[in-house]
């Protein structure tokens, strides 16, 4: 009786495995199959809905609301690095929570170009091979990038085509400057592989010209900080410009976000422990 139990085990056994092997060749053509140019576009329209593409829906709404409200744009407000609680601990909670997540789109970005050849990360230039020249010329793009957008923002001001910027309006607290500095690089890296990096590398295979690439890519940049006033967006826009270039003649990212979160740092660490006088004219 147990001899006939065991052969009717590995009879099943033997016949599941044969099924297992007959049914593994269909499903590896499945995932060997081409992406079409279709799918890479419905994705590329998915990543940026679930990042900053829904950005620029909100920004946009916005700056209608801002227009519209009394006193015009100039008499608005627009804070960044916000309360999210009166109680600090799980206000910081908020902060960490809010930074990690906003991160999980460069993950899903940087997982679907895994179809591409290659390693994605050193596809972006996202690795740490060359770390002094991403600081260099991090530095340096933001020192291109900083001098000329201050006097902008100040320009806009005075012509009452930006809103009043807040750059951070969190608590005077022991983690207030941490939390700006990893918002910081939470926004640098957010913006820098989803729509420099992979939103290009994604244009260029659905065969699109250069010049619209590179318009696509800062005119999104631009759309998501409508919010803060058309200063602020035709600085983006330029920004967008200037580093769309450099990707496509360096193809790396990291200098991107090293300049991006010097930029934001300074503005944002600034403006919590500077006296708030010295801002007026944002």
């Amino acid at each position: 009786m147990c001899d006939r139990l065991v052969k009717a085990v590995r009879r099943r056994v033997n016949d599941t495995r044969g099924r297992l092997v007959v049914q593994s060749g269909p499903v590896t053509d499945e995932l060997a199959r081409p992406v079409t140019r279709r799918t890479l576009g419905t994705e590329t329209m998915l990543v940026l809905g679930l990042s900053l593409g829904q950005s620029a829906v909100y920004a946009t709404v916005s700056i209608i609301a801002k227009l519209t409200a009394e006193g015009g744009l100039s008499r608005q407000t627009a804070a960044l690095n916000t309360s999210a609680s009166t109680r600090p601990y799980l206000d910081l909670t908020y902060q960490l929570l809010g930074i990690t997540f906003a991160l999980l789109p460069v993950l899903l970005a940087v997982h679907l170009l895994a179809r591409n050849p290659g390693d994605p990360v050193r596809t972006l230039g996202l690795d740490a091979g060359r770390p002094g020249y991403d600081l260099a010329r991090g530095a340096g793009l933001a020192a291109l990038i900083g001098l000329p957008g201050l006097a902008l923002f100040w320009v806009a001001a005075q012509l009452g085509i930006n809103a009043t910027l807040v750059p951070a309006a969190l608590p005077d607290l022991w983690w207030t400057v941490p939390v700006l500095i990893l918002a910081a690089f939470q926004n640098s890296i957010l913006e820098e592989v989803i729509v420099v990096g992979y939103l290009m590398t994604r244009l260029r295979q659905l065969q699109w010209r250069v010049g619209a690439i590179i318009a696509t890519s800062a005119l999104l940049r631009a759309s998501y900080h409508l919010y803060q006033g058309f200063g602020a967006f035709i600085g983006n826009a330029v920004m967008g410009v200037v580093f769309s270039l450099f990707y496509l003649r360096t193809r790396r990212v990291m200098p991107l976000i090293v300049a991006h979160a010097l930029l934001d740092i300074v503005a944002f660490v600034g403006y919590a422990l500077l006296p708030r006088e010295w801002f007026s004219w944002l």
